[in-house]
């Protein structure tokens, strides 16, 4: 006879109490605890047993390291992310917003893999069979070959798994799945934990690649415990404005590639499309220079990117505002105190709105410079130079230093057809750059001086 039992589980760290608390009581984080119902009877307190394996000690030195062999996916912006391609046995989560792409990208890759030569197997806990296969007809995938099961019950899951054998699967969505060793419901804490916990033992025993697709929150973080990101190789998060045709997708997580890398896609009628150039994509085209307009070079993993900081600077009375769209902005208003007490640009009374073009997210801080730039460019109303870049992090005492691989950077933008870059000192080449001029600062005032001089 089973025993129901309520305990509370916490999202962030998944550890439980056996009643509710404001503070959970193992990550001391607030307002965390979730209900969730289990029970126990016999046979379900070895239900664990089936994830372990026995492994002897080894020493580090003797255990044989090899390459990791990957598949490529045909998407080569989705390549990028993954590092690669898939790989045997690894295990893929991916996130974002309802109606963002990720079922529609995931589609389309297992088609191009079944086309390769990869069985595929894709498992829809929200939609019917008909509903994917209307989706794959509107994609242009009409004879595709690619397995569909409908079904949210993890042990039958894991029984097609071994009786197909597939090479790719994929989970949509893990946050539907359920297992019969609980009682709570699907998409609680317990359910998501249990059912990921398996899939990824599974992956792991057979070599199957399994892509899982998580729900977000209203604050855009994967629904579910914070140990589901932990158990996975790769987490990946699709980023963009449903209303606009451009998606980013960023690796955040990754065991076999570098995080912080970005594919950018284009949603078409024939579904996501790569771009093979996503600088043009931040940069506004202006017919000429305009006030409050900079271009940096940011790197967003291994790919340098060339970025629109636009800045507008107007009278904001006694109570000025401060606002950035794709930038920190506490960042912000550090940046303003510097350009006040090292530069001589004083906003106190005005209003301050900086936006990074095409709604990509720039979080390092080698955007300081050329937001400093446009800033003091809106301020005056005198844009700056055409075919100008700058970037660099701006400390508080005013000085300008390097930017990782400062190399790179500059070839981008030469690559791009920019003729004058304002950098820090210490990423000055050492050879020039045909056809880009590079004036090398230590300071604030040295780069404002630079500007003034060129305009």
């Amino acid at each position: 006879m089973a025993k129901e039992k309520t305990i509370y589980t916490c999202n962030e760290c998944g550890g439980t109490s056996p009643k509710w608390l404001g503070k959970c009581p193992h990550c001391q984080a607030w307002n965390t605890l979730v209900e969730s119902v289990t029970h126990a009877e016999s046979g379900t307190k070895n239900r664990f047993a089936s994830l372990a394996t026995t492994a002897e000690v080894a020493v580090l030195s003797d255990i044989e390291a090899s390459d990791v062999d990957r598949t490529p996916t045909g998407h080569e912006e989705l390549d990028r992310v993954l590092g690669g391609g898939i790989v045997e046995g690894g295990v893929v989560l991916i996130g974002g917003d309802p109606g963002i792409g990720k079922s529609t990208l995931l589609l389309q890759a297992l088609d191009s893999l079944q086309r390769s030569g990869k069985s595929t197997l894709y498992v829809t806990g929200e939609e019917s069979g008909a509903q994917v296969a209307l989706r794959s007809r509107r994609l242009g995938l009409d004879h595709s070959q690619v397995k569909v099961l409908a079904e949210i019950q993890l042990e039958k899951i894991l029984a097609t798994l071994d009786a197909s054998q597939p090479d790719v699967a994929v989970i949509d969505s893990i946050q539907t799945v359920y297992s019969d060793q609980l009682t709570s419901a699907p998409g609680s804490v317990a359910q998501v934990r249990e059912c990921a916990a398996h899939l990824t033992r599974a992956a792991k025993a057979s070599g199957v690649c399994i892509v899982l697709v998580g729900h977000v929150t209203k604050e855009g973080a994967l629904a579910g415990p914070r140990v589901l990101e932990h158990m996975v190789d790769t987490v990946l998060y699709f980023e963009g404005d449903t209303h606009s045709q451009f998606r980013l997708v960023r690796a955040i997580k990754n065991r076999f590639g570098a995080v912080n890398e970005i594919g950018v896609f284009a949603m078409t009628e024939k579904g996501l499309k790569g771009v093979s150039n996503p600088s043009a994509i931040f940069l506004s085209q202006h017919a000429e220079p305009v006030p409050g307009s900079c271009v940096m070079v940011t790197l967003e993993g291994t790919r340098p990117m060339l970025v629109e900081i636009q800045a507008l600077v107007d009278s904001g009375g006694p109570s000025p505002r401060r606002l950035s769209v794709g930038l920190d902005r506490d960042r912000l208003a550090m940046l303003l105190a510097v350009l006040h007490r090292h530069a001589g640009v004083a906003c106190m009374d005005q209003d301050v709105f900086v936006n990074a073009v095409g709604g990509v997210r720039i979080s390092e801080p080698a955007a300081d410079l050329a937001v400093m730039l446009s800033i003091t460019s809106s301020l005056r109303g005198k844009p700056l130079p055409k075919g100008f870049i700058a970037f660099g992090e701006v400390g508080l005492a005013g000085e300008v230093r390097p930017a990782p691989r400062g190399q790179e950077r500059l070839k981008e933008a030469a690559k791009l057809g920019f003729t004058v870059a304002v950098v820090p000192k210490a990423n000055a080449p050492r050879k020039s750059i045909e056809g880009l001029t590079i004036h090398a600062v230590e300071r604030v005032e040295q780069a404002m001086d630079v500007v003034r001089s060129l305009s």
